[in-house]
């Protein structure tokens, strides 16, 4: 076998994250795990132990410009390189119409879902560039709602879609330098953050209607399929979905 590929995957602690950063752990990669608690992050590394994976633990609040700086640099000291970046972690505000949303709750959207991968991206570009050989992959966690809105959900739309732009902008500039940079578009995985999905949640016709669920790992092995990709091949956007969710023709 080769030299172990490295990912970092930020919101490693559940959800996606755990199951991508298992995915990857299962495929060989070395996997730094990246979240705000610690003890998540240390269930997702005992569960990566099991493949054999190694992984560094990496508690950070990505909305924190040195804490970020702080992490890629641990990385490059522990492995020596990056190759895959998976911008995963996000938050969803309440869901509340816009005239009633205060402005910390809109600040909260944007610092931790827009400015948190924008700072881990700009940390991966320059390590990508300067590490030898050059180059690595990016991938962000766009949602549907990078294309399509659910009712009362301004600030995580908003976002979502500024993701999209970051996503189009990293791979024209990433180009040059071996860096390639794609999204993934995931639709009601099985996870924590998507459970109200089971009891009902409300639709563009005023409606409250239960939506099915696909299990995270379909979301994960897409994952590891971009990411496996040689760097002169790349997926700019993917959408993994389950397939009865009133996505197509919502609204």
């Amino acid at each position: 076998m080769g030299t172990p590929r490295i990912a970092l995957v930020t919101g490693a602690g559940t959800g996606i994250g755990r199951g991508v950063s298992l995915a990857l752990a299962r495929e060989g990669y070395s996997v730094v795990l990246a979240g705000r608690r610690r003890d998540p992050l240390e269930e997702t590394a005992s569960q990566a132990s099991a493949f054999g994976a190694t992984t560094l633990v990496a508690p950070t609040d990505i909305r924190d410009d040195v804490a970020v700086r702080a992490m890629f640099a641990r990385t490059r000291e522990t492995f020596g390189r990056l190759d895959l970046l998976f911008n995963n972690a996000g938050i969803a505000v309440r869901g509340a119409p816009i005239e009633e949303l205060t402005l910390d709750e809109w600040r909260t959207a944007v610092d931790v879902n827009l400015t948190g991968t924008f700072l881990c991206t700009r940390e991966a570009v320059r390590m990508m560039k300067s590490q030898q050989p050059r180059g690595g992959r990016i991938i962000n966690n766009g949602s549907i709602s990078a294309h399509t809105p659910r009712p009362n959900s301004a600030p995580y739309t908003a976002t979502k879609h500024a993701i999209t732009g970051l996503t189009k902008s990293t791979a024209l500039d990433g180009r040059p330098h071996d860096i390639a940079c794609g999204q993934i578009d995931i639709g009601n995985a099985d996870t924590e953050l998507a459970a109200a999905m089971a009891r009902g949640v409300p639709q563009s016709d005023g409606r409250l209607a239960v939506e099915p669920l696909m299990d995270v790992e379909h979301a994960a092995q897409a994952v590891v399929y971009m990411a496996g990709l040689p760097l002169d091949v790349n997926v700019l956007f993917m959408t993994v979905m389950a397939t009865k969710m009133p996505y197509v023709g919502r609204g």
